[in-house]
């Protein structure tokens, strides 16, 4: 063996040791220790050099993505031997329902894998963590990891929520319009039976609540809460009965 790489760190009548630094592929083979006696006697030893996996990449993702819209997401890491096994987690728990593609690299001793993640966008997804985790037999139980987080826009969902269970005559009540949605919606449009609000002195719109004041017979009635934001808009309404 004739190569700078490679020492010899002990020689006796009863040992001969050499050790290799910067391991690479090549390194891979059969290696023979002969005893020149009468006749020669020889001993082999196969050496297996793995090949250690790159550090993942997801790509595929694009922000924002509008709910509904099917995603997909690849994971490619090249340079295992033998190939790696790639697993994909959201919010810590495992997506099972994945494809897995092995290709041989250049050098015909190495793979290239990947993996696609293929899902619609919904608006649980929103902020959640997708992570790509790369196992290989050469990492020592350490896997490689790959993170994207997840941004999906989504129209508004909308409650009203009362303040009083039994509105009487006289008495005053509280409508509050709760409207999530991403972007966040614009302020909020209140309407009573399909138009606008009809006593601006006793029926007062602060931000998304709604206040109704000296309750009369005259305030029954269906009152809506419209919110929109760029995605769509949404509407929910509560029936008033002043008893």
């Amino acid at each position: 063996l004739r190569d700078n790489r490679i020492e010899l760190v002990r020689a006796s009548w009863h040992e001969l040791s050499i050790s290799v630094s910067d391991v690479s592929l090549s390194d891979e083979g059969q290696y023979t220790c002969s005893l020149f006696t009468m006749p020669v006697k020889t001993s082999k030893a196969f050496l297996t050099v793995l090949g250690v996996p790159e550090k993942p990449q997801i790509t595929g993702f694009t922000s924002p993505v509008m709910e509904g819209e099917r995603m997909q997401l690849t994971c490619k890491t090249s340079g295992s031997k033998p190939a790696a096994d790639i697993r994909w987690f959201k919010n810590d728990k495992e997506v099972k329902d994945v494809k897995y593609l092995k290709e041989e690299d250049a050098n015909r001793k190495t793979f290239t894998v990947s993996s696609t993640l293929d899902f619609l966008a919904d608006r649980s997804d929103d902020g959640a963590v997708v992570s790509c985790r790369v196992d290989h037999e050469s990492l020592n139980s350490t896997p490689q990891i790959a993170m994207q987080v997840l941004e999906i826009h989504y129209t508004p969902l909308v409650k009203i929520i009362s303040s009083n269970s039994w509105p009487e005559e006289g008495q005053s009540i509280i409508l509050t319009c709760e409207s999530k949605g991403k972007p966040v919606p614009e302020p909020v449009l209140w309407t009573k039976d399909g138009g606008e609000l009809p006593d601006p002195e006793r029926m007062v719109v602060n931000g998304r609540v709604l206040s109704i004041s000296f309750l009369n017979k005259t305030d029954n009635g269906t009152y809506r809460c419209e919110a929109k934001n760029p995605i769509g808009r949404n509407s929910t309404e509560y029936v008033l009965i002043v008893h």
